[in-house]
């Protein structure tokens, strides 16, 4: 894993350091300085990762930090630097342009003086008395042993118009600009991330909803990642605002944590506060396989949220079933769509909990009407989203797949760096209606 970490780094950071430090600098003192700075941070990368494995757990803070913001600004340089390099390549192409413009007047004027210099030579030795001049001059240089040359001064080169200090002035012209960009996206980004989720309400309709339950709402949260940077009081915030929004029914769609239970229990022991008329429900993300996922499933039923393993349950005439994660199939715990579906009355309308959105293909062969998930973080940070949408169908909010609705949550949390721009964290209220 650290060999995979510095492949990726070695060549993002060698970039960087051609742009921000071998293009911004004179002197070998301060592209020396530069060169060993990039170094320590491309190496605080991988070594916040090793850190984080090693170092008692109430210090892990300590190296997340720094670690996870240079990871964001590195990003965020990359892009922004990548971007740059469309003005930096119009202007060498203009230059190049400027230059053989130049270097093609310049020769048709030498061309032309030479010319009228011959024409005017040749016209004063016809001129009579211009012999006593020439025999005069000739004498003078036999005299002095030497012969007369003539000679042209070469014309100064093109280049010199865009000389090193014009290319010095446009490195660091455009360094500066990638700098103020990046640094001023990731300071919004920590700033959306460490911030209140968003409260969202979504009307969703489902046709096969009965009369009664029209209007019935679901607070769905996601992602919640308890972890090193994310503690207690996020739990208690997130529980706060959806008690305030009285909802009929909670949802959690994985990903709460990010440790074991020893580590995080106290940050998740808030969620048993949480108040829905028909209860708590929780389904597995695939963060919770990556620590002891059936301590974390003990746990969560304890604080009073009942965890969905591939089953469903009856809330007032409406299926409400849950499946686990994908990742959960390497250790024998994954999603089984049959257990949970199979053998239910398809005129009741079914809601589905699945943390990934990617699982909706295989649930809308079992009929499913509206599934509920997380996982994207809505790309967390810009442009991402983009490459999110690669491989699940939805990346935020309502959609359609194959027939199912599938509604995305963007999460209440994050994963990695403490940044989140153009995906602010949201807690969605679906309200459910009939058709």
């Amino acid at each position: 894993m650290l060999a995979v970490a510095l492949a990726i780094v070695a060549p993002i950071h060698w970039y960087l350091w051609k742009r921000l430090v071998k293009d911004t600098t004179r002197t070998r003192r301060a592209r020396r300085v530069g060169t060993a700075l990039v170094v320590l941070l491309a190496l605080s990368i991988p070594a916040t990762q090793a850190l984080s494995r090693v170092l008692p757990y109430s210090w892990q803070a300590l190296v997340a930090w720094p670690g996870f913001l240079w990871l964001a600004l590195m990003f965020y340089l990359l892009v922004t630097l990548a971007i740059l390099e469309i003005p930096r390549l119009a202007l060498v192409l203009w230059r190049r342009r400027s230059r053989s413009t130049a270097a093609g007047s310049e020769d048709s004027t030498e061309n032309r003086n030479a010319g009228l210099a011959s024409h005017e030579v040749a016209d004063k030795s016809d001129v009579p008395g211009n012999s006593t001049v020439g025999r005069s001059a000739g004498n003078s240089a036999q005299a002095s042993g030497k012969t007369a040359v003539a000679t042209i001064e070469p014309a100064a080169p093109a280049d010199e118009r865009f000389d090193a200090g014009r290319r010095l002035l446009l490195g660091r012209s455009l360094a500066a600009t990638a700098g103020v960009l990046s640094a001023s996206t990731v300071g919004v980004g920590v700033f959306q991330a460490m911030a209140a989720p968003d409260l969202k309400r979504v009307p969703i309709q489902l046709p096969k909803l009965p009369a009664s339950m029209n209007g019935f709402r679901i607070a769905l949260v996601s992602d919640i990642h308890l972890g090193p940077l994310l503690g207690r009081g996020h739990t208690e915030r997130i529980v706060r605002m959806i008690n305030s929004v009285d909802a009929d029914l909670v949802a959690i769609v994985g990903d709460l944590v990010d440790g074991s239970v020893a580590q995080l229990g106290a940050a998740a022991e808030p969620l048993q506060d949480l108040r829905a008329r028909h209860g708590s429900f929780f389904v597995t993300g695939n963060h919770e396989y990556f620590s002891d996922y059936q301590e974390w499933v003990d746990e969560v039923n304890s604080l009073g949220v009942r965890v969905l393993r591939n089953e469903r349950v009856d809330v007032q005439g409406l299926d409400l079933a849950g499946v686990n994660d994908l990742n959960g199939t390497a250790v024998g715990d994954g999603p089984d769509f049959g257990k949970a579906l199979d053998g239910r009355d398809a005129a009741r309308p079914v809601v589905l909990l699945a943390h990934q959105p990617v699982q909706a293909h295989e649930a809308a062969r079992h009929g499913v009407d509206l599934q509920l998930s997380g996982h994207t973080h809505g790309g967390q940070m810009v442009p991402f989203n983009l490459l999110v949408g690669l491989q699940q169908p939805v990346v935020a909010g309502l959609g359609n797949v194959d027939g199912t609705q599938v509604y995305v949550t963007r999460g209440a949390g994050f994963w990695g760096p403490p940044v989140r721009f153009g995906a602010p964290p949201d807690i969605s209220v679906i309200e459910l209606n009939g058709a």
